[in-house]
Formats: C-alpha cells, structure tokens, sequence
C-alpha cells in the first residue's frame, strides 16, 4: 500500500475538533492510502490552543483575525498598545509556510445563532463577529495566491444563510475571484458522524477547478445514535475518582433540580402545565427523602425508645408508638374484636359485620376435611391420635423436631454455641470454626466502640464539629469516618441557592443536566470509557469550548471523502464506481462545474 500525505488547516480552530476528525481520516483509492497531518491552526483564545495542541498534535498560532474597526465594534474600545491585524504573512507563518491540500473554516457563529434575537443580532457588535467569515475567506484567499488550496469547507450555523446573507454572497463572489467553484448546502454532523445528537449546520464547500475533477462525494449516512449508548459506557456522573473534574454534576437551584424532576422525560417545560396547582403547592405530587433505617417506625409499647432528636418526626425516625390505649371519646363496642375459643362470648345481638363488636373466634380446629394430612406435631405439644397412615399425606404424623443431626449422634454439644455476654463460657478446645465447637458471643458492644489501650480512642472517628468549634490540625487524609471532619452546618440553602441533588421522578429515573464530560463525549471529542480534562479550571469555559466546536466524528466523514477525492485528482480518474452518491445535489452541480465562472 503506497502512502500519501495530506495536509490540513485550520482558521478559528478552537479546542481542534476538526482537526483530530481530519486526522482519523484513512482515505484509501486503489492501492494508495493517504494520511491526513495537520499544519497548524489560528484561534484568539489561549486555551482554546492549548487544547487544539493536545488533540492535533500540532502547536497553534495564537492571532487574532479582527480589522481595527471590528476590534472596535465588538470590544467596544480601541486594541491595546502592541496589536495590529493579521496578514496575509501571518497565516503563511501559522501554517509553517506550507500549502494545505484542504482548509477548514469554522468562524464565530453567536451573530447568526437563534439563540440570538434578530435585534441583538443587528448591533455592530456581533455584526462585527459576522464579518469575521468574509475576513477568514479573503486571508484564506491571498495566502496561498500564488499556489491554490485544491479544497476548502467552510461550516457555521444554518441560520447564517439568512442573517449573513449578504456577507455569504461577497464570499462566493471573492471564491470565484480566487479560481473556485463553490456550492453551498446543509448537513448533520449527527448523521454522517454517527453521533448521539442531531447537530445540523450550514456548509460552503469550493473546489480549485483547475485541481479538482468534477465530483466531491457525499460522506456515508448513519444512524444517529441514542444518548443512553453513550453516557451507559461512562461512569456515574458525579464520580469525578474515576472521570475527572469534568465529570462533576453542575450546581443548581433546588428550584430547577424540582422542575427537572417533574419533566416528563423526552419533553420540555411545556409538560408542566400538566401539573395541577392548588394554593401554590402540587396537589398530587410531594417530594419526600429517601427511606432510611427507621424511616416511619413506629415503637412497641412495651419497648424502650431511642434518643430523642430535635427534629423527631415520623418521616425522619423511629418516633411512632403503638399505643393500645382507646381514644377516650372512642367507641367502646370492641370493633372487630375476636374471642378466644376458650372464652364465653357475650351478648347476641343484630350484627351484621365484624366491625360491630366483639363477634368473631379464635378457631383452633383445621378447616380441611382430611385435616390431619401433613400435620407437623410441635416439639412440646401433644400427638394427635396414632392411626395406621403409613405416609405423612395419609396422615401419618411428623414432629418438629429441634434437634440438628446432620453430624455425629456423639457430636459435641457445644457446635454452633452461642454464649450470651453475661454468662460463664464453656471450656475452651482447639476447634477452630465455629461449627466445630469454636465459641462464639453474642457481643452488644457496637463496633467503634474503644476502651484504653485500644487503637483510635482518640481519633474522633465519625466527629461531628459544632459551628462555633475549633477543629483540630487538618491532615491529608482527612475524611468522615477516620476523624472530626464533619461540620453541623445551621444553614439550610434557600430555594434559589445552587446545590447538587438527586430527585428520582415518577418514571424512576434522576433528571438530570448533562456533566461537561458527557457533553464532549456527545461531541466525539472524548470516547466515554476515557478520562478527559480541558485546559483550565472552569465549566463554563470548557462548556462554551466544547459546545463550538466540530465533532471530530463528522469531520473524519468530510477529511474521508474529501482525501478520496484529492487522491483520484492525483491518479487522474474523475469517477469512481461505487455506490456512494455525489454530494447533495446544490453541491454536485456546484462542484461539476468545469470552467470557474467569472463575477
């Protein structure tokens, strides 16, 4: 197999997304294999490179693409003291003065989003961050003049086609100008990815007429696939020991954490108008802890209690009793009473139910016509009478008989003994499991319980610190059970204070955000089996990272067909039989265009 080296830039390359699909890329026509190497890339943000090194291998340039009036426009100041704009030299630097065989372009796209409003989008602002695509294009453009970029693929937002159509016609016009056939169309990195999310985007796509043949096809179209087959291969979200800081779960207001839990699951806020409010509370619904031991217990009355807490409630301890006392102005018929069958009963009158007195018995006799079949004798009680049944369903009589013999007749006595705490033990023989005579105790001293000259008497195992306690020397290993490092905190958070929390809803499942991890791996950025940390220390800077860039799975489907195409440019070929379809028709016709067209 012959190889042959592709090469890959990009513009506003961010954590390098497109660049690690573009990599993966393995195109194979005939008997040669190209590989696709990344060249470099240029971002403003420093992390942002910092990450794009980590997934291309290649050290990014940082530089920032702005003219002095968009710098102005959007920062709302003039630049600092040592800026000036990119040239044409600067991009030939940042790709190490070697020429691409395809560029990516992947510019700002907050101007053109729906998340925006249509108002917000017209402020010089964010116009300013739009007119950043006609200025990757013109840079793209001049820095290779002299010796064209066969391909180029320009992606942002679909709603770019409406909002920034008239940069997208000055770009097309300037392509045309460069010697490129452009088509433009829209796609889903989901589909061709194969991901578990649907992310549709706009793609400009142009090819050197005087490089390229005909034919740019179409990447193969998968399945998308369902966000459980993803997050299933990961650990629990909050299990940042074995994930990582990304995998932390985001801090919400209860308030949120309540309403997630009450979103029907594949729906939206909308399915809580389903809810019925009444004086400001939900009428079917309440949210209660999670069961613990003594959770509603209630205590016998003849049983001692336990410690009287300051909040003993029934649904936070054992704090019931079973009292067999009547209410006093109770009524005093014996309501659903039952009388011994060795006990008169009392007066007869017009009953109807149990429930009216004390009209029911204790019936001892069996109510089977062959009654004594199977009948097991108690230990201490007394034979019925011996018939001639010759087996146990005749009526041959069985014993409950409380002796263990499934050793030695001889056995000792002493296997399987218990000795109680206040008793005197039995001798002490060289058994060695308790089966075979070892002794055993019933022990009511609780584990942690520890006496002089034991280990950790001192050690505050489980210590609880009151507010306005000092506590002791922190150490490394400080943890719950091996000190005092639990605090009785007297603040309870307000409604609108953030907190993590678990809420299992009706459907038994926890509604809750995706973890940052979970989100690039979403993204393909990251596979779910592995640990992944971005540059820095903040969620939402790594979020707004992952949420820009280019799924490498998609990529890799685009650097595919794209090498497949460059590779049959080489050989000269124009066609390849096969069942792959010609990209999306507006590019086909786009791209099989054979003169470049003149403005």
């Amino acid at each position: 197999m012959l190889k042959r080296i592709l090469n890959h830039f990009h513009f506003c390359c961010g954590l390098g997304g497109g660049a690690k699909g573009f990599n993966k890329a393995k195109p194979i026509v005939g008997n040669v294999q190209a590989d696709w190497r990344c060249i470099g890339g240029v971002d403003v943000d420093p992390a942002g490179l910092a990450d794009f090194e980590r997934l291309s291998g290649v050290k990014g340039t940082l530089l920032d693409l702005f003219t002095r009036d968009q710098y102005f426009r959007f920062h709302g100041k003039e630049p600092p003291l040592g800026w000036r704009e990119a040239t044409v030299e600067d991009i030939r630097r940042a790709a190490n003065y070697q020429r691409p065989d395809a560029v990516f372009i992947s510019s700002p796209c907050k101007g053109a989003s729906g998340l925006l409003s249509e108002t917000m989008s017209q402020t010089p602002k964010y116009q300013a961050l739009n007119e950043l695509t006609l200025r990757c294009i013109w840079l793209f453009g001049e820095a290779w003049k002299a010796d064209a970029v066969p391909l180029l693929v320009f992606e942002n937002v679909p709603r770019l086609a409406t909002r920034g159509r008239h940069l997208l016609d000055q770009i097309n016009k300037l392509l045309i100008h460069f010697g490129y056939a452009v088509a433009e169309t829209t796609h889903d990195c989901g589909v061709i990815g194969g991901l578990a999310q649907s992310r549709k985007r706009f793609l400009l796509v142009a090819r050197h007429v005087e490089k390229v043949p005909p034919f740019l096809y179409e990447p193969e179209k998968k399945t998308l696939k369902s966000v459980g087959s993803i997050l299933g291969r990961m650990p629990l979200a909050g299990n940042v020991e074995a994930a990582g800081p990304m995998h932390r779960v985001p801090a919400l207001q209860w308030k949120t954490w309540v309403r997630l839990a009450l979103v029907t699951a594949g729906k939206d806020w909308r399915s809580l108008n389903d809810l019925v409010i009444e004086d400001g509370y939900l009428r079917d619904l309440v949210i209660v802890p999670k069961f613990r031991d003594g959770f509603l217990g209630v205590h016998d009355w003849q049983e001692p209690a336990g410690t009287v807490a300051a909040r003993s409630g029934p649904t936070n301890g054992k704090f019931s009793i079973a009292d067999p006392r009547a209410k006093s102005d109770a009524l005093q018929y014996q309501q659903f009473g039952v009388r011994r069958w060795d006990e008169t009963s009392g007066a007869i009158i017009g009953v109807k139910s149990p429930g009216q007195g004390t009209f029911s018995v204790a019936d001892p006799r069996d109510p089977g016509v062959n009654h004594a079949k199977y009948n097991v004798a108690k230990w201490d009680g007394a034979s019925r009478t011996v018939i001639a049944g010759s087996t146990t369903g005749q009526g041959a009589y069985a014993v409950q008989d409380p002796r263990y013999t499934n050793w030695h007749p001889n056995a000792s006595s002493r296997k399987l003994n218990v000795c109680p705490w206040e008793k005197t033990a039995g001798t002490v023989t060289g058994s060695q499991q308790v089966a075979s005579g070892a002794l055993s105790i019933a022990d009511p001293r609780p584990g942690l319980k520890r006496v002089k000259g034991d280990a950790f008497l001192s050690g505050g195992h489980y210590g609880v610190i009151g507010w306005n306690q000092q506590c002791g020397a922190v150490s490394a290993s400080a943890h719950q059970d091996n000190g005092r490092w639990s605090v009785a905190d007297p603040r309870l958070p307000e409604a609108n204070e953030r907190l993590t929390c678990v809420i299992e809803s009706l459907d038994g499942t926890w509604h809750r955000p995706f973890t940052t991890l979970e989100l690039a791996a979403l993204q393909s950025l990251v596979e779910p089996e592995e640990q992944f940390e971005l540059d820095g220390l903040s969620d939402q800077a790594w979020r707004e990272r992952i949420g820009n860039a280019v799924p490498p799975a998609a990529a890799e489907a685009i650097a595919h067909v794209m090498g497949t195409t460059l590779l049959l440019a080489a050989a000269g070929e124009t066609f390849m039989l096969n069942s792959m379809p010609i990209w999306v028709r507006p590019i086909a016709v786009g791209l099989s265009v054979s003169q470049k067209e003149t403005p």
